[in-house]
């Protein structure tokens, strides 16, 4: 692990954020790419962490962001990158990540010629972009089979409280909460072809007068442990009071089309959506927590032009996607006029989204 500067905090208003969060164990963020998720993400997790709450944020998205958010350089595994909080976060390195698991072709994962495959491993990958499954479909790239990986390996990690992530973009996420039940219907077709392999060779073994002892349990064991494995995340991300997808949106005609096939999507595979946040809202920051705003430039929908035609654009987005919010918390985070990046601010995002 390399080493993580590790910096105090100076100049922030205790006020501006509460300690802790409402939240389960596992908190999803999702959405169209560039809505703020990984603001989100980081600002959820900095909150969580203050009522000593140990919280890890991890992001699974390849173009990663969580760095410059959290100003401070994050490593492929989780490490504490604060002294006061236990906070830890990582950002994944899909290539990385694959590299001894359950994919891997080096004889220590499924794939290998010593792995659990026995020699079938050829059949899951091609140049390590696109994995097939035994009977010939497709699967989910190597970047949502590592992070469902890891996701399954933090979820066993005793140092952690709580598992905040910030998601790939939509369409990335999908493929990522499909891979459980591709990957479960594979090892189970690999499980009955290596138990009918074993019987086969049993036979044949009785046939030569063989003396050696065939074991058929061979490699098995370690098929059975990853399908029990999936199984529980499946069960995990199904659970409402385990985990909570928010999904994240912009008040703009297409972010609220994306985000209603998100949320079809997910009830398709029985996800739980608590939460839909809204950002970069026009409006005041006093509208939406009681955040002291005076040192914050909020829009003047009074005298400005522009103001006023984006907030009529987002008016009309918002009235639009009632169905979105129908059955949903609804969290709105207004457009600052700078950058949300270092904890003072995600202290102040923190507490919009837990008004």
């Amino acid at each position: 692990m390399s080493d993580i500067d590790v910096k105090p905090v100076d100049d922030i208003d205790d006020e501006a954020v509460p300690e802790g969060v409402d939240a389960p164990e596992y908190v999803l963020y999702g959405g169209k790419g560039g809505v703020g998720k990984t603001t989100m993400a980081a600002a959820t997790a900095v909150a969580s962490a203050r009522d000593g709450t140990a919280t890890l944020v991890v992001s699974t998205d390849p173009a990663h962001s969580l760095s410059d958010t959290l100003e401070t350089d994050i490593p492929a595994e989780p490490a504490q990158i604060r002294e006061d909080v236990p906070l830890y976060a990582a950002e994944i390195d899909p290539e990385a990540a694959l590299e001894g698991g359950p994919f891997a072709e080096d004889g220590g994962g499924l794939g290998g010629a010593g792995g659990a495959l026995g020699g079938l491993g050829g059949l899951l990958g091609d140049a390590g972009d696109e994995m097939v499954d035994p009977l010939g479909g497709s699967m989910p790239g190597a970047d949502e089979a590592a992070a469902i990986r890891l996701l399954i390996r933090y979820m066993d990690d005793p140092r952690f409280d709580r598992v905040v992530v910030d998601t790939a973009p939509t369409g990335h996420t999908l493929r990522l909460l499909e891979l459980p039940d591709v990957m479960d219907s594979m090892v189970g077709t690999v499980l009955s072809l290596r138990e009918r392999m074993s019987g086969m060779m049993d036979g044949l073994t009785d046939m030569m007068g063989d003396d050696d002892d065939v074991d058929p349990e061979e490699g098995l064991d370690d098929l059975r442990v990853l399908s029990d494995r999936i199984e529980r995340l499946r069960s995990v991300l199904q659970d409402p009071t385990q985990t909570d997808f928010r999904v994240v949106m912009v008040p703009e005609e297409l972010s609220v089309l994306e985000s209603e096939r998100l949320l079809e999507r997910l009830d398709e595979f029985d996800v739980p959506v608590g939460t839909v946040v809204v950002n970069r809202v026009m409006q005041d920051l006093a509208d939406v927590t009681d955040v002291e705003a005076a040192q914050f430039v909020s829009p003047n929908l009074d005298d400005c032009e522009f103001c006023q035609r984006r907030w009529s654009v987002q008016r009309d987005a918002l009235s639009r996607s009632q169905e979105v919010f129908r059955g949903h918390d609804v969290r709105r985070v207004p457009l600052f006029a700078d950058e949300v990046r270092g904890e003072r601010a995600l202290r102040v995002v923190a507490a919009c989204l837990e008004e």
